[in-house]
């Protein structure tokens, strides 16, 4: 009731606006009993079993790191020449597709391109192009198979690029040959070898490390027919070859000469 300036009184009717909608129904998760060993509620049961999986992981992956050291290579060296750079092991498989022919030089791009940009680009576009309410591989054969073809072409490839790294490694580091053998080991121009750091690139054995062996390099051809000198011998200690940098000796006259005598004496048996 309401009263005017008069002090009648009327009466005031409420007018309810029908576009206002009536929320009576509850926001409740599906009742997923109907649907037995179908699907789950994301939270807190498939979260939960993601956790699970995931500490499991960590558990393991932690205990490997504190039982076993990463390995490291050698400390960088620029006059290496026989270090073979790699990338890292899970894009292996990418530097060896580059190595094949119709994925390098002109085709460079589909290598680079054409074919990381399919790979990843299924992986992405496969939830929707792949819309069968399935959860089991076998009742999804399409996607499962092209997920197995890929794998597999992925460990192929790193593989791959793995044994042929080791083999390029193994055969640029060389192998004293069965006929031939270090003449005068217990001269002094060995432990002048030693001493001026000769044998880190050119090995023990004068195999040849990171750079080229020595064995037989008294008599050793230069080009085609003429032998290599004890001259030109004693101009590559001097001013260095290739990646061997100049100034490497850092003995006396006296002593260089006692090295080159000691090389001349390695020639081939």
């Amino acid at each position: 009731m309401a009263h005017n300036q008069d002090g009648n009184q009327k009466q005031v009717h409420y007018v309810g606006d029908s576009r206002v909608r009536v929320n009576s129904k509850e926001m409740l998760p599906p009742d997923y009993s109907q649907f037995p060993g179908k699907t789950e509620q994301f939270f807190p049961d498939f979260l939960l079993k993601e956790w699970m999986v995931a500490a499991v992981f960590l558990v393991g992956f932690m205990t490997l790191v504190m039982a076993e050291s990463p390995p490291l290579g050698d400390i960088a060296d620029p006059t290496n020449t026989g270090f073979l750079p790699v990338p890292d092991w899970y894009f292996l498989f990418l530097y060896q597709l580059l190595k094949y022919k119709w994925a390098a030089g002109p085709f460079i791009s589909i290598g680079i391109i054409v074919v990381p940009g399919l790979l990843f680009g299924g992986l992405m576009l496969a939830p929707f192009l792949d819309t069968s309410k399935e959860r089991r591989p076998l009742k999804r054969p399409a996607t499962t198979w092209i997920a197995i073809l890929s794998l597999l072409g992925v460990i192929g490839l790193t593989w791959a690029a793995e044994a042929e790294h080791v083999i390029q490694v193994t055969s640029s580091a060389g192998t004293p040959a069965k006929d031939k053998k270090i003449v005068a080991e217990q001269d002094k121009g060995y432990e002048l070898y030693k001493k001026n750091a000769c044998i880190k690139c050119h090995g023990d054995k004068l195999q040849g490390v990171q750079g080229p062996p020595l064995l037989g390099v008294g008599d050793r051809l230069k080009g085609e027919d003429e032998k290599l000198t004890r001259k030109e011998i004693e101009h590559v200690i001097d001013n260095g070859r290739g990646a061997m940098p100049a100034g490497m000796f850092q003995g006396s006259e006296a002593d260089k000469q006692v090295l080159l005598d000691w090389l001349m004496k390695q020639k081939q048996k």
